[in-house]
């Protein structure tokens, strides 16, 4: 069984769980992002599902399926970028704290880290005492990974 394969079917046993299902069309939407270990919008997935099972779901179809699969904690919305990733904790029944992401600049890989509360709740407080009010406790954040600082060296 394939590393994808076992996320796919903890992800299925995790929606029935919550009184939801897996279906097809959303287990293809989901591989596609384990897959391809980038983020990508309801597009770039249509043309995944396209190449990959031959189905070729529309646009609407697959923001539907994104929007299931973030209310059940196996993808994150990158906001900035307005594409999306699968959580990189699928298969952990343990809280990894508030995730944050560090997507590289040149090659568009994204990872997914986690931060302690402490460190929002400063945040926050920061934020608020420059006359601020933090809409969202996600930090995306623009680096560059080392592959890529490696090739422009």
């Amino acid at each position: 069984m394939t590393k994808v394969q076992t996320i796919i079917d903890h992800a299925e046993q995790s929606c029935k769980a919550h009184g939801s299902k897996l279906t097809n069309k959303r287990k293809q939407v989901l591989s596609g992002l384990l897959e391809t270990n980038r983020a990508m919008s309801a597009y770039q997935l249509v043309d995944y599902c396209k190449e990959t099972f031959g189905t070729s779901p529309p646009p609407m179809s697959v923001y539907r399926i994104l929007d299931f699969l973030k209310e059940e904690h196996l993808v994150h919305k990158l906001d900035l970028a307005n594409k999306y990733i699968a959580c990189a904790h699928i298969t952990c029944d343990h809280d990894h704290g508030v995730p944050q992401f560090l997507i590289c600049g040149d090659c568009q890989r994204v990872e997914e880290i986690a931060i302690g509360k402490s460190t929002i709740t400063t945040l926050k407080r920061k934020v608020e005492e420059a006359g601020f009010h933090l809409a969202s406790r996600q930090l995306e954040i623009n680096c560059l990974c080392n592959q890529c600082k490696d090739k422009a060296a």
